[in-house]
């Protein structure tokens, strides 16, 4: 959900890492030279949308690892559902709704949240949870953490989920797990 601290989160966990980093919003406005609000208002959601599938099918499909920041209404089509199911670790950054209004109250970059911005919220919430649910491998609540101490946790989740995928493709904990290669998604 927008508020939860993606975009923050995504670069410090690439930095800790060492991988590159992607924010599918960023990567449709360099691609598109206009920001959200201006395919929101020019073209509308559907076209929005469709550079976002595109940018998201990009990422997951690069070479390496890569830390993504993936905006949260992606989940609502099923084809980006499919793709983040093959890219690897997907994190779920959740936040109460009360913490995300506080966090997107400021900006006119959000053209969902114009009106009531918490009865917005509420709505978008409502619809993308249940994919945000189906899609996470971990879920981390984020209302009483630092960035650093998300950050911390994603690195963390991301290890003991590729530990669980080694150890389970190895067949038990007396063979030798592959190398497990790829990225994962923040």
């Amino acid at each position: 959900m927008m508020g939860a601290g993606k975009s923050l989160a995504g670069r410090t966990v690439s930095s800790r890492l060492g991988w590159p980093y992607l924010d599918s919003d960023e990567q449709v406005q360099r691609k598109t030279g206009s920001t959200v609000a201006q395919i929101f208002a020019e073209r509308g959601e559907a076209a929005f949308r469709a550079e976002e599938t595109q940018a998201l099918a990009e990422a997951v499909t690069g070479e390496g690892p890569l830390v993504v920041s993936v905006a949260g209404g992606a989940v609502l089509s099923a084809d980006n559902r499919r793709l983040l199911r093959r890219a690897g670790v997907v994190v779920w950054l959740r936040a109460s709704l009360p913490l995300l209004a506080q966090r997107v109250v400021s900006g006119t970059h959000r053209p969902l949240l114009e009106g009531d911005r918490l009865e917005r919220l509420t709505q978008l919430y409502a619809e993308r949870r249940p994919h945000y649910q189906e899609l996470a491998d971990v879920a981390i609540d984020v209302d009483h953490l630092t960035p650093g101490d998300v950050a911390d946790q994603v690195v963390a989740a991301f290890h003991a989920v590729r530990a669980r995928a080694a150890h389970a493709t190895a067949g038990g904990p007396n063979d030798t797990a592959p190398h497990l290669g790829g990225g994962g998604g923040a």
